[in-house]
């Protein structure tokens, strides 16, 4: 078992770019720039940004669906099942309001914790057994804001988290080609133990 597909969630359009709720748009972003003539180009028959690659020797898609948080699910499970895709061989890649900014854990299956995209790419694959990538962005209670959730994640991030969360996504491409090669265990490891970066560093 290896990842063959890699899932950036987020919102298309300009007015969410900078928000938290695209850091998965953000990490696949970065990944395609790292992977020598990587394009994400439109595909219709998905609703999605998608492109095949190579990565630690594997060949693997990369997909950002452009149906919005909520649908992101028919993107998923268009491009899973016409190439026959298994949901454990899919990693997403979502914005985390558990984790504080500067972190970022791998996990398999467990529940949507709420999250939008999450949970239909739960409805369409038919299981919650897939590969989770999660980008820490903060949570607004415990930045003493009274704003709703949904508020938060489609606000941009202040400088200095910007700062921690760029920094947690660059830790993340670091074990992407482990994954690839199905390195799971040496992967959440060197990822879970990484020093957590210090927001005056930025």
């Amino acid at each position: 078992m290896s990842i063959r597909l890699i899932v950036g969630l987020g919102n298309p359009g300009p007015e969410y770019e900078q928000t938290r709720h695209n850091a998965g748009f953000w990490l696949v972003d970065n990944l395609a720039n790292t992977l020598p003539g990587c394009q994400l180009q439109k595909e219709a028959r998905f609703q999605a940004l998608a492109t095949k690659t190579r990565i630690g020797g594997q060949e693997v898609w990369l997909l950002e669906p452009q149906t919005f948080m909520n649908l992101s699910g028919r993107a998923v499970g268009a491009l899973a099942r016409f190439f026959k895709i298994a949901p454990d061989e899919i990693l997403v890649v979502h914005d985390e309001l558990d984790l504080q900014p500067g972190t970022a854990k791998i996990k398999k299956a467990g529940s949507s914790g709420g999250h939008n995209g999450l949970k239909d790419i739960a409805a369409a694959l038919g299981t919650q057994d897939f590969w989770r990538l999660r980008i820490g962005v903060g949570h607004p209670r415990e930045q003493g804001l009274k704003s709703p959730v949904i508020d938060f994640v489609l606000h941009r991030p202040r400088k200095e988290e910007q700062t921690l969360i760029d920094q947690a996504i660059a830790q993340s491409l670091a074990v992407i080609p482990l994954l690839c090669e199905g390195r799971f265990d040496i992967a959440m490891k060197q990822l879970h133990t990484v020093k957590k970066p210090d927001a005056a560093a930025g």
